[in-house]
């Protein structure tokens, strides 16, 4: 099952520096070298709540390439690039299994809750 990065990025001035650029000119070899690939980047348009800055999505074949990558030496080393010239929150997320439908996620719950409240 896939998994996704979900980084909310803010960059002091709005334009990257240097290191933030040597970061951009290197971190895309370090993502696909573990089937990670860019799905989305940039501004966002804002429907609901507060969101300053840019987001980046990117898709990986699983979890454990996700992890695998963010862990790696060569990820590791050019880590502090970002770290140090900007603002993120980095999340990595599983997608959902086919067949997925939140109604579904809604009636396990409601079952989970039922066999609580019949354990009581």
């Amino acid at each position: 099952m896939s998994a996704y990065l979900i980084n909310h990025l803010r960059l002091p001035g709005g334009v990257p520096n240097e290191d933030g650029l040597a970061y951009l000119e290197q971190v895309e070899d370090t993502v696909t070298a573990y089937g990670g690939k860019w799905l989305a980047q940039g501004e966002v348009q804002v429907v609901e709540g507060a969101w300053p800055g840019l987001a980046v999505l990117l898709e990986f074949p699983g979890m454990a390439e996700a992890r695998n990558w963010y862990e790696s030496p060569e990820y590791q080393k050019i880590l502090p690039l970002r770290v140090n010239n900007a603002i993120s929150d980095l999340i990595f997320v599983d997608g959902v299994g086919p067949g997925f439908t939140v109604a579904g996620f809604a009636q396990q719950i409601r079952s989970a809750i039922a066999a609580s409240d019949a354990e009581s």
